[in-house]
């Protein structure tokens, strides 16, 4: 390492820059607000720059220069990789006198041979709460660590000072705000880097509560927890839903939504007991089956009661007003399309909301990496690190997958073919058939799954409906149905020609809670 201390100024004038790049603007980094949050006295001359995809490297170095840095931390995610690369790069070509220092997911695993480290002067692995705070103290007091690859320390959870202050007036109103009540997960599902941790730890029940209360108190209503195990602990799980129920309670028109990861076949009637008070459009659940074949579990060392599961989500659906966000993933070990289609067909049969369609990526340190050369695994070796082939999915397969997901997501998950789905799926002898063969006719036609308006896309539907000879009445009142309330704009009849659906229709409902267009579909009465 050089002698780096020589170009680090007095802290008194040291400026401190903390920066990632998000997806998109919505999303504010919680990671950033717990590093500036402690970083104690020199909280004061650390700022937060956040930026987004879209950003063009220049820009965002223009920008961190303007801040005059003597220190810039980079938070690395799965999805910015690229991105912070060509920012890191330009970075050090104009200014190499300031001290990179990176941390985050990608950056604490298999660091050797990243051409993103190579250009950094530090990389914290793992935990950065207090050591970011430590390394910028000893390059300021001249003592530079004499190794470039630093370990985070894990501290106790109550001797970190929580972030949520560092969430202005702007990012509450217009973006999402992140929380958690707890780190860490017990379970050992191999894809996921949780898998690394010993167990989960909780934050001080009270102290949090307080916490999110000063939100509240600010305008927050939208809260979504990043716990990994929500309901792992059903007291704690209660306390937390007794306190936004207490909300709604007080101010039953000022609504509050929440979403929550939560385990599938852990809901004991304590928690049901609570669930069942909150009016829709209030919660939401996230519900990481990933695969409903036994063998395939035990090959990612996922332990999930099935039964259980099943039985639970039935009952969120009929007995509770929570939005359900179920989660598959294609490309798991040992798995082919036929188990896949197996798996797809019988949460269908359960109701959720919506079942999110992923696809299995290398996430660097994952156990799961040491299972690829026996089950034939590829990835993309560019970010995102997708799948592409397994020894049981074909490089064609998953090409067809892709365009199966993102058609599902696009019509089933977005909740705009509420009414005529049911039709879709009942083409064919299974739900995964059907949907199969719309994709098929779909790209047929369109040769792409991006940017199609919903005129057309409904009016392919509808012609390949008819082409199945589905196109019966019930079929076009549920085509007309959605339409409306769409919202959409002209003559229906002139869209879908050859139909006799009447062209009436009131102006598009609107959630009263922003942001939230598509649990209000899923959600709303017919």
């Amino acid at each position: 390492m050089g002698p780096v201390a020589q170009l680090i100024p007095k802290a008194a004038a040291a400026n401190v820059v903390l920066m990632t790049i998000n997806a998109k603007y919505h999303h504010a980094s919680l990671g950033l607000r717990y590093l500036r949050a402690n970083m104690g006295d020199l909280r004061g001359q650390t700022h937060i720059k956040e930026f987004v995809l879209d950003s063009h490297p220049m820009d965002i170095v223009e920008q961190l220069l303007a801040a005059k840095p003597s220190i810039v931390g980079m938070g690395v995610y799965i999805w910015n990789t690229d991105h912070t690369l060509a920012v890191l790069s330009l970075l050090k070509t104009i200014a190499p006198e300031i001290v990179v220092v990176l941390g985050g997911p990608e950056v604490s695993y298999e660091v050797e041979g990243q051409a993103l480290t190579a250009l950094a002067d530090y990389v914290i692995t793992g935990w950065g709460d207090v050591s970011f705070a430590a390394l910028v103290r000893d390059l300021l007091q001249g003592q530079p660590p004499t190794d470039k690859i630093i370990k985070g320390q894990q501290p106790p959870l109550d001797s970190i000072v929580m972030p949520y202050s560092e969430f202005n007036a702007n990012d509450i109103a217009q973006r999402t705000i992140y929380v958690e009540a707890s780190r860490g997960c017990p379970f050992k599902c191999e894809f996921c880097l949780s898998a690394l941790d010993a167990t989960a730890w909780p934050f001080a029940l009270d102290a949090f509560l307080a916490q999110m209360e000063q939100l509240y108190n600010k305008g927050l209503r939208q809260f979504k927890f990043v716990d990994r195990t929500f309901n792992l602990k059903p007291e704690t799980g209660v306390s937390i839903l007794q306190f936004f129920w207490q909300k709604l309670e007080a101010n039953p028109d000022d609504l509050v939504f929440v979403h929550f990861e939560v385990i599938p076949d852990h809901l004991p009637d304590s928690l049901k007991e609570m669930i069942a008070k909150f009016p829709p459009l209030t919660l939401q659940f996230e519900l990481g089956l990933q695969t409903l074949n036994p063998v395939v579990q035990k090959n990612i060392s996922r332990r999930t009661n099935l039964e259980k599961a099943k039985n639970n989500i039935r009952w969120l659906v009929e007995h509770s007003a929570a939005h359900l966000h179920v989660d598959l993933i294609a490309g798991l070990p040992g798995e082919d399309m036929l188990s896949f289609a197996a798996g797809f067909n019988e949460l269908w049969s359960w109701q959720p909301h919506e079942i999110q369609l992923g696809i299995l990526k290398r996430l660097k340190g994952t156990p799961i990496i040491a299972r690829s050369a026996a089950f034939d695994i590829r990835y993309q070796a560019q970010a995102p690190y997708q799948v592409v082939s397994t020894n049981t999915w074909t490089f064609s397969e998953m090409q067809w997958f892709r365009r199966f997901a993102r058609f599902w997501d696009v019509i089933a998950n977005s909740g705009r073919f509420k009414r005529s789905l049911p039709f879709i799926m009942a083409v064919r002898a299974t739900p995964f058939a059907s949907f199969a063969a719309l994709v098929d006719y779909l790209y047929g036609q369109l040769n792409s799954t991006y940017k199609i308006a919903f005129d057309k896309l409904i009016v392919h539907i509808s012609q390949w409906l008819a082409a199945e000879g589905k196109l019966a009445e019930q079929a076009m009142l549920a085509l007309e149905a959605d339409y409306q309330a769409s919202g959409q704009k002209g003559e229906l009849q002139h869209k879908l020609q050859a139909s006799q659906l009447k062209t009436s229709r009131p102006a598009a409902t609107k959630s009263s809670n922003a942001g939230l267009e598509r649990q209000h579909r899923h959600l709303a009465a017919d």
